[in-house]
């Protein structure tokens, strides 16, 4: 995806969290983030956005320490400002990206082809996932993500956190175990290797049967990887269709037991 595509998804995704809230208590629960009430929810992505925007808006080369963030993102808002106090964050970081030139230098945490790349990708991705979770706090599906930004997310996801830092998925059994992600409406194919080494991901097909292969619609995978969608509700299917598995399912336990993002 392009910068501007990224962007285009970041302020329609936002639009979209910001309504889900709007016709929904602040105090209902979000069953997708059980310790978070739908308040919390608008909060913390009210407070990512804000934090996110510093950096290419002020060019900052290295991570805010804790009082910087808390310079940055301001004070907490009342339940009766909430709403309008994420919408004001949100178009703020609309325009940030949107006017920021091509070339800025500032921090970000994963490849990408430049940081104003990065910090466009990460946000509209950012908030299309939070927005899921305001429509299941809402009780109401809102519209499918677009086929296109959920191939982005599960890329980002497999080829960008789960290789950063220390590993988070990985076999302590003493052979390889691998895995095969594979999209059934578009050109999206990841294999995994996973031994007690840090995970390998290719997006090269492999002649030899993966141990679990995980196929599926874009948008049901995106919301499956991301930890939003239980094995049971995928294969059941959602707006795109459903999910199927075939072959060890003890690694999809694995897997959500330790790729979460936290």
């Amino acid at each position: 995806m392009e910068i501007s595509e990224h962007i285009d998804a970041l302020r329609r995704e936002g639009a979209l969290l910001a309504d889900a809230a709007a016709r929904t208590d602040l105090t209902a629960p979000v069953p997708t983030c059980p310790d978070w009430r739908l308040g919390d929810l608008v909060r913390h992505v009210g407070q990512v956005h804000r934090w996110a925007a510093a950096y290419p808006s002020k060019g900052l080369r290295a991570p805010l320490d804790e009082a910087g963030r808390q310079a940055v993102i301001g004070p907490d808002p009342s339940d009766a400002e909430l709403l309008d106090w994420f919408r004001d964050g949100h178009a703020a970081l609309v325009t940030v990206l949107s006017e920021a030139p091509a070339e800025v230098e500032c921090w970000s945490f994963l490849p990408a082809p430049s940081p104003l790349a990065f910090w466009a990708r990460r946000q509209a991705q950012e908030t299309a996932v939070h927005r899921f979770d305001a429509d299941a706090a809402a009780g109401s599906p809102g519209p499918a993500v677009d086929t296109t930004l959920a191939l982005d997310g599960v890329d980002e996801l497999l080829r960008g956190f789960m290789l950063r830092g220390r590993p988070k998925v990985h076999s302590d059994s003493d052979s390889r175990r691998t895995v095969q992600v594979r999209t059934t409406d578009g050109p999206g194919s990841w294999h995994l290797t996973l031994s007690r080494e840090p995970l390998i991901v290719t997006t090269e097909e492999h002649p030899e049967p993966a141990d679990l292969t995980i196929s599926g619609p874009s948008r049901e995978l995106y919301l499956l990887l991301w930890n939003r969608l239980t094995v049971e509700q995928a294969e059941q299917g959602g707006q795109s269709g459903r999910v199927e598995f075939s072959g060890d399912r003890a690694l999809l336990d694995l897997w959500r037991d330790n790729a979460a993002i936290r």
